[in-house]
């Protein structure tokens, strides 16, 4: 049997030793919360809404493993059609609802924790969707009433596997700073960056994205205030495959006046290629194996990629049956999919104390993140 892999005071997380903790204590994922949209759609309600009739697109959304995902649709116009957004709608919709999905995933997961907002000593803001100056996290210590004596983050634009980077950026302030408690918050409002039009490039994105917001609670030294587990964070792995940089993105769209979000049909088997390069590299001298690994909680990025990830990783559809089941029921979350899977499992109560578990989410890059965590 393997031998427990204990992280060390100065184990890596990324590239660079952490600054030593007392006792070489290590971060831990304290609480969790997350958010949604206020209205859910079907696949075919979504279609329906729009007036999409090309069986070529209704086909994409229908095969989609996507049963219901939250989204904030434009209104309607006097003869019952949706209005068009401009840009400059869209850019609102992101800041409106990126505060307030924001702010109840922050809540939730403070709550969760056993702690208050007058706790939090560090703020990350995770997002995608739309661009904001000032970023979120000026806007929600505005909007809730927080420190302005907070550190903070802002991570904008690194896509869906944003969550893990800035988690990274999280855990190195928290070991810098014992006893505190840091906080990240992933929002997407993927309803403010929809562009319609009859392509099929389009039509891919529009069937997969949904809105929600997600948040960790992070503290270097302690355990979780509420009876259950408190994952430490042990190190992090990185992959980029540069020479696929340009298979998934956003771009401007002349004649729509919109930004695009785009995927590139080999997406999946690229990354699926791929991810056991960054797994091995994520255990490599833990003295750690695959099977070792109890829990994974995989990025939601869509049917093609889960499977091809399922597939090369040599899991079962019970290892990822979170990932799976939070794509059927929210879609694809960019960076904060991850941690609704996180969440399900935690609900569903059978971690055990000392067993591991690997986050890992996938973005533009093309780029594989993750991270090796002991409950």
């Amino acid at each position: 049997m393997t031998a427990p892999f204990v992280a060390g005071p100065n184990e890596l997380v990324g590239n660079a030793p952490l600054t030593p903790a007392p006792s070489g204590a290590r971060p831990a994922i304290v609480g969790v919360g997350t958010a949604v949209s206020p209205r859910s759609y079907t696949q075919d309600e979504v279609l329906d809404y729009f007036g999409i009739t090309d069986e070529r697109v209704r086909s994409v959304f229908h095969n989609s493993a996507i049963e219901r995902r939250y989204l904030t649709l434009p209104p309607t116009d006097s003869h019952g059609r949706p209005v068009t957004e401009t840009q400059g709608d869209l850019l609102r919709k992101h800041g409106r609802l990126g505060v307030e999905l924001g702010a109840a995933a922050v809540r939730a997961c403070v709550e969760a924790s056993g702690r208050t907002l007058d706790d939090l000593g560090y703020l990350c803001c995770v997002s995608s969707s739309g661009l904001l100056i000032p970023g979120l996290s000026a806007l929600l210590i505005k909007d809730m009433g927080l420190s302005p004596r907070l550190s903070r983050l802002d991570v904008v634009g690194m896509g869906c596997n944003a969550g893990l980077n800035a988690l990274n950026a999280v855990a190195g302030w928290s070991t810098a700073n014992p006893g505190r408690v840091a906080l990240m918050v992933c929002v997407e409002v993927c309803s403010a960056a929809y562009v319609l039009d009859a392509t099929m490039r389009t039509s891919v994105v529009n069937s997969l994205f949904g809105d929600g917001a997600a948040a960790v609670a992070v503290s270097t030294g302690a355990v979780a205030v509420e009876p259950g587990p408190a994952p430490r964070l042990l190190r992090f792995a990185s992959h980029i495959i540069p020479e696929a940089s340009g298979a998934m993105g956003s771009d401007w769209d002349d004649t729509a006046g919109k930004f695009r979000f785009f995927l590139d049909r080999d997406v999946p088997s690229v990354l699926g290629a791929d991810v056991e390069t960054v797994v091995d590299r994520l255990l490599d001298g833990t003295g750690l194996g695959r099977g070792d690994v109890a829990h994974w909680v995989i990025h939601s990025g869509g049917k093609k990629i889960v499977e091809s990830v399922r597939s090369n990783l040599g899991l079962t559809r019970h290892d990822v049956r979170h990932t799976i089941g939070v794509l059927r029921d929210y879609g694809n979350l960019s960076s904060c999919s991850f941690l609704f899977s996180y969440e399900r499992l935690l609900d569903e109560g059978i971690v055990n104390s000392g067993e591991y578990g690997v986050l890992m989410t996938m973005g533009p890059g093309l780029t594989i993140e993750s991270a090796l965590v002991r409950f």
